[in-house]
C-alpha cells in the first residue's frame, strides 16, 4: 500500500511538472517570436476642396520604420483604402530630408511596402503587439472619423498594448472613447502638433481643425515642448509625440514597452 501511494504521488508530481514545463516553453516561444507593430497611414492625397497635395509626412514614417525593423520588429502597414499611401510632396524637400528619409528613398523594399498597404478594415488587434500612427496633414482628413481606426485604437488601448501617434496623427484620437464612454484622452497627458507650429508653417488652411485645440476640447492634459524640437509624453500605454522631430522618441518608447533590445 505504501509503495502504491508513492507511485501515485510520483505520477502526480511528474504530471504537474510536465504541465509547468509546457507553460514555460510556450511562454518562452512567445517571448522569442518577433514583435509585430501595425503602422496606420493615410490614404488622403489632396486637401478637400482644393488642388493642394497632401499625404503622409515621410520622416515620421521612415525614422520609426527603420528603428523598429533594424531591431527585428515586423511592421505591417495599413491605410483606409489600401494600396499606395501618398507622401506629402513637401516632406520630400531637401530642408526636411533626414538620414532616415534618404535611406527610405534608397530602399526599394520599404517603398514597396508603402505602395502596397493592406486595407485598414482587414486587420485585427490580436494580430499585433502595438499600433503606430505617423502624421502629416493627410491623417487629419481620413482617420478621425474612420470607425475601424477608432475600434483598433480602443482595442489596443484596452488590451494594454502600446498606442503611439506622432505630430498630426493624434487627430485619430478625436472620437476614440475609453471604457467609461468619455474621450480616451480626457485627463491624460497628450502631445501633438502645436498651434504655433501650424501657424508658423502657414498651413492652417490645410487642416480641418487645429489639433492642439481639439485635444484640449476633449479634456486632454495637453503638453508641449519648444516648437520643432523633440518632445514626447506617455500616459500608461498611450504614447504621443509633438512633431516630426519627435518620431524617434516615440519609436524608442514603443521598443521599450515591447522589451525589444
Amino acid at each position: 500500500m505504501k509503495y502504491l501511494f508513492l507511485t501515485i504521488a510520483m505520477a502526480a508530481f511528474l504530471n504537474v511538472s510536465a504541465a509547468n514545463n509546457t507553460n514555460v516553453n510556450n511562454q518562452t516561444k512567445n517571448d522569442m517570436r518577433p514583435k509585430k507593430v501595425l503602422f496606420v497611414v493615410t490614404s488622403t492625397n489632396k486637401i478637400p476642396d482644393s488642388e493642394k497635395s497632401t499625404g503622409l509626412w515621410i520622416e515620421e514614417f521612415a525614422a520609426p520604420y527603420f528603428l523598429l525593423t533594424d531591431r527585428g520588429v515586423e511592421v505591417t502597414i495599413v491605410s483606409p483604402k489600401g494600396g499606395v499611401a501618398p507622401i506629402d510632396p513637401k516632406s520630400r524637400k531637401p530642408e526636411f530630408t533626414t538620414e532616415a528619409v534618404t535611406r527610405f528613398f534608397g530602399d526599394s523594399k520599404a517603398q514597396e511596402k508603402l505602395n502596397t498597404t493592406l486595407k485598414l478594415a482587414d486587420v485585427e488587434s490580436d494580430q499585433y503587439d502595438a499600433i503606430f500612427y505617423p502624421g502629416g496633414h493627410g491623417p487629419m482628413w481620413d482617420l478621425p472619423e474612420n470607425e475601424k481606426s477608432i475600434a483598433l485604437i480602443e482595442s489596443f488601448y484596452n488590451e494594454s498594448k502600446p498606442v503611439a501617434l506622432v505630430c498630426h496623427a493624434p487627430a485619430a484620437l478625436k472620437n476614440v472613447k475609453g471604457k467609461d464612454g468619455q474621450p480616451l484622452v480626457a485627463g491624460k497627458k497628450v502631445a501633438g502638433f502645436t498651434n504655433s507650429e501650424e501657424i508658423a508653417g502657414q498651413s492652417t488652411a490645410e487642416v480641418p481643425f487645429m489639433l492642439e485645440d481639439m485635444l484640449k476640447d476633449k479634456k486632454a492634459i495637453y503638453q508641449k515642448g519648444a516648437d520643432w524640437q523633440p518632445f514626447m509624453v506617455f500616459e500608461g500605454n498611450l504614447i504621443t509625440g509633438q512633431n516630426p522631430a519627435s518620431s524617434i522618441l516615440v519609436a524608442e518608447k514603443i521598443l521599450a514597452d515591447l522589451n525589444v533590445q
